[in-house]
């Protein structure tokens, strides 16, 4: 039973921890092409 609840939380955390590296690569292509990050979105950049 341990083994199935560990598992749970491994791959929880391993999602967690993919979804805010790709948020901070999304946050730093905003800036760098000179957009303005806000609330979660990237404004002032045409994609």
């Amino acid at each position: 039973m341990f083994r199935l609840l560990r598992l749970i939380i491994f791959t929880m955390f391993a999602f967690v921890a993919g979804m805010l590296y790709e948020r901070s690569n999304a946050q730093t292509a905003c800036t760098s092409d000179g957009g303005e990050w806000r609330d979660a979105y990237c404004i002032g950049v045409d994609q």
